[in-house]
């Protein structure tokens, strides 16, 4: 007798590599930063007990060292949200010394005039400072140089309907993806951006070309279809969702290596956009101009998208 089939509905898993990024583990459980950080405050305190011996007992030493020893300890092993102590005190201590007022000022921000009497000045506090984008700019290819950091190439990806497909469906979906996140081999980003949407101007251009429609039917049609965007347009609560995928290709060398990045970065997508059409999300590389939109609209997240470019679906 045959054996029976397997049910349909059992549950689908795909194994996923975990902790991909994690350092290498260099002595012991220890890496070699946590390795670097220990054996130099050992050669400290060794070295401050060598210094302190003749005129200190062992043991009054020991209680004095044991708090530094714990707290270097905590410092080299403990975590935070997944980053080390040691690195998330580093960035406490970036944030703690970075200017909390930027405004957009090239040539840089000119000092208060003389005649502001100095208790005004020192009641405003300190002077903001120039604000730097974290980029250099955008390549004709839409490419972000982000300096010293690399390249960032970006792309649209189109949402995929999951919970109306069967369960084989499912399951091809999911393992078309899980082969994308398998075959990463850089630093990539998935992003949902939520942004509001103004259809004043599509409601208003069906306004205007209704009455050269060829039927009268079609004229109503786009004249009914015209108002009905301009009431969804009066609620002021209209959302698009965008999901965007980054690929940052790390490039150390200012010239010829940063060109290579680039030229990488763009490589992945391409290599995105043919992995993951399997599972039916079709990316979409963004050029020159549109990253610039993109990047102007990230910076002003108030301002209405126009509604051109948006897919169906998008709308929330």
């Amino acid at each position: 007798m045959a054996a029976p089939d397997a049910p349909t509905d059992a549950p689908y898993t795909t194994r996923i590599p975990a902790d991909i990024s994690r350092p290498d583990r260099l002595l012991g459980p220890f890496t070699a930063r946590q390795t670097a950080i220990l054996a130099a405050a050992a050669a400290v305190l060794y070295g401050g007990w060598w210094a302190t011996r003749p005129f200190m007992a062992p043991l009054v030493y020991v209680v004095l060292a044991a708090p530094i020893a714990g707290a270097v300890a905590a410092l080299a092993l403990g975590h935070r949200e997944g980053i080390g102590l040691d690195r998330f005190l580093l960035a406490v201590l970036a944030h703690a010394r970075t200017p909390k007022r930027r405004v957009h000022a090239p040539e840089g921000v000119p000092p208060l005039p003389t005649i502001v009497p100095a208790r005004w000045t020192k009641a405003a506090g300190p002077p903001p400072a120039a604000m730097r984008m974290p980029y250099d700019g955008i390549v004709p290819e839409g490419v972000l140089d982000l300096g010293s950091e690399g390249s960032a190439a970006m792309a649209t990806c189109s949402p995929v309907n999951f919970e109306l497909r069967s369960v084989a469906e499912q399951q091809g979906l999911t393992a078309a993806f899980a082969r994308w996140l398998n075959s990463l081999t850089g630093p990539t980003q998935l992003l949902v951006r939520s942004h509001r949407i103004d259809l004043t101007p599509l409601a208003d251009t069906l306004q205007h070309n209704a009455a050269a429609l060829p039927h009268p039917a079609l004229e109503a049609a786009a004249l009914a279809h015209a108002d009905f965007l301009a009431d969804l347009a009066a609620s002021g609560n209209l959302l698009g969702r965008q999901i965007l995928l980054v690929a940052r290709e790390e490039s150390p060398m200012p010239s010829v290596m940063r060109n290579a990045g680039t030229g990488r970065a763009l490589q992945r997508l391409d290599e995105a956009a043919r992995t993951l059409a399997p599972a039916e999300i079709t990316v979409t590389p963004l050029d020159g101009p549109r990253s610039a939109r993109l990047v102007h609209a990230a910076c002003n997240p108030e301002t209405p998208t126009p509604h051109i470019g948006a897919s169906e679906g998008d709308l929330t």
